[in-house]
């Protein structure tokens, strides 16, 4: 599970999925009182972060057109949060993913 929390504008529809998909996932597994540390230590989530993260993508899935139809559960944000390096998940993203380069190069 990762959160890339890059400008959506900037994600490919894949990616803007997924990472919708995800921070869904991540609430479940607060909810099931899952151990999330390996994505803390990792530098992967913000779970302090889910809510607007959330908000954010389901903003650009609209913007696109795409329905969204699945309102976040309600969780208690744990102790210890994470943070995501935005530059490194940019520079992953552009790497990996030949639409997210695509999207990038027409939003600049």
């Amino acid at each position: 599970m990762r959160m890339w929390m890059v400008n959506p504008n900037d994600l490919c529809a894949q990616h803007l999925l997924g990472e919708h998909l995800e921070i869904h996932m991540l609430v479940s597994c607060i909810n099931q009182g899952k151990k999330l540390t390996g994505y803390i230590d990792h530098g992967l989530v913000e779970l302090d972060n889910l809510e607007s993260r959330h908000s954010s993508l389901v903003e650009e899935m609209n913007k696109r057109g795409m329905n969204h139809k699945t309102p976040l559960q309600d969780y208690v944000i744990p102790e210890i949060t994470g943070r995501v390096d935005v530059e490194l998940s940019k520079l992953t993203l552009l790497y990996r993913c030949s639409n997210c380069r695509k999207r990038r190069d027409i939003n600049e």
